[in-house]
């Protein structure tokens, strides 16, 4: 029998799915609303606001772990969640307990009388306000903010933050953000506010130069990290060169790695932090499903949430170069081997280029399901696959455990694709802090 506790929180679970409904809503007038309706806990707080295509995640969490080390007391907002929703509101990476989600939704669902039924507050609206709520309550030093999509309309852009940070940009979520580049960096680059620096590692041309215009326009102080990783001669130079030791696998993960010293530095006068803090926190990152190695029963499982196609090039590199960045065990692995993958992609993503991008790296493929209603087929994958590789053995699964069953005497498997397959990929393997896994909370039809 449940108690009270579970109870509540379950009780609370349960008015987010039915937040659902309402799709997504790419505005600020409502979580202004909302956020004003709480006593504006964002007036309270100090944030870091970061947005981009890829690597958003990553770099919330070097920035985290940095500051954190330098004895801050540390909020951090991200999405989506890989298992439990509480993933998305930590302090100090704890995760919040279920008793202060069941009472911060109890709190918010209160205000939900005073929308109409136009404006009525979708999912992601209520949960950064709850997570504004919580943060201040928490007395956080600091909050490191990820945006949920795009930028410009997204709901977490209510804030005023110490610095902006714009990791990259690449084509994903096309539907929503713009066709192209430019249309794409232009919502991103909306989280970019007068006179707060703002610092990027974009370095498409057309991207980049949106991004420039926009910084001008509102004369905020513009630091951009070299395409290679390597930022101007700072005082972190130095730490950089150590971030090839980032407990974060793949190159990718350098500049990422720069992204956020390049930060820290700009923000070294409001925020000081010691080189041998910043040095700590690198050392200490953990972000997981991304690049995420683990043995289990004598295999070797590589966990990435490559979704998009940018993602899917990074994955290649990493598993090309995987010799200098995998600290792998015994023989799991072989030089030039080809590779096992278990892969699974929305239905809505570009998932073909995706395919053809891994397909030469593979002996064998197991297309799988995700765990969702936008889910891609896996027939149609696995004939992408096979036109892509038809060396390849290439096998069509009903769900994610005949794929995982299938791979038993693997010694290697790379599980790939969608962040909820990730998720699902955590549980099955024991990797869940968690209980039972909330990744339909995950979802949302865009705008209504």
């Amino acid at each position: 029998m449940m108690n009270d506790e579970t109870s509540d929180y379950s009780a609370a679970i349960q008015f987010l799915y039915g937040l659902q409904m309402f799709g997504a809503n790419f505005g600020l007038e409502t979580t202004r609303k909302l956020a004003a309706l709480a006593g504006n806990p964002q007036t309270q707080l100090r944030f870091i606001h970061v947005a981009g295509t890829n690597g958003k995640g990553s770099t919330c969490a070097m920035l985290e772990s940095i500051y954190r080390a330098a004895g801050l007391r540390v909020g951090l907002f991200t999405s989506p969640h890989l298992v439990s929703f509480r993933e998305r509101i930590q302090v100090n990476r704890q995760l919040i307990s279920e008793t202060n989600v069941a009472r911060l939704a109890a709190e918010l669902r209160a205000s939900l009388k005073e929308f109409s039924p136009e404006q009525h507050p979708t999912m992601f609206e209520v949960v950064t306000v709850m997570a504004l709520k919580f943060f201040a309550e928490q007395k956080c030093d600091l909050v490191i903010w990820e945006t949920g999509l795009g930028g410009r309309l997204d709901a977490t852009n209510i804030v005023t933050p110490l610095a902006s940070v714009i990791t990259n940009i690449a084509f994903d979520h096309q539907q929503w953000l713009g066709d192209t580049l430019e249309k794409i960096a232009a919502e991103k680059a909306g989280i970019i506010k007068p006179g707060i620096p703002i610092v990027t590692a974009t370095e498409e041309p057309s991207a980049l130069a949106v991004i420039e215009k926009i910084a001008r326009e509102k004369n905020a102080p513009l630091t951009t990290v070299a395409a290679d990783g390597n930022p101007p001669p700072t005082k972190f130079a130095a730490l950089y060169r150590d971030a090839a030791t980032l407990t974060l696998l793949g190159e990718h993960q350098k500049q990422n790695a720069a992204l956020a010293l390049a930060t820290v530095e700009v923000l070294q006068k409001q925020i000081p932090v010691a080189n041998e803090k910043t040095r700590a926190g690198l050392a200490q990152v953990r972000w997981p499903g991304r690049l995420q190695l683990i043995e289990r029963g004598g295999q070797t499982f590589l966990l990435d949430g490559a979704h998009n196609v940018a993602g899917v090039e990074s994955l290649h590199a990493a598993l090309l170069d995987w010799s200098s960045r995998f600290s792998l065990s015994g023989d799991a692995l072989q030089r030039d081997a080809p590779l096992t993958f278990i892969v699974g992609f929305l239905g809505d993503k570009d998932w073909q280029p995706m395919c053809e991008i891994l397909a030469p790296l593979a002996s064998k493929i197991f297309t799988v399901p995700v765990a969702s209603e936008r889910t891609a087929d896996t027939h149609e994958l696995a004939k992408t696959f096979r036109a892509a590789n038809p060396a390849a053995a290439v096998i069509a699964c009903q769900n994610f455990s005949e794929a995982l069953n299938s791979c038993k005497d693997e010694a290697f498997v790379v599980i790939t694709g969608s962040l909820y397959l990730i998720g699902e990929a955590l549980e099955l393997l024991g990797q869940s802090p968690v209980g039972v896994g909330e990744r339909g909370l995950n979802e949302w039809t865009g705008k209504r």
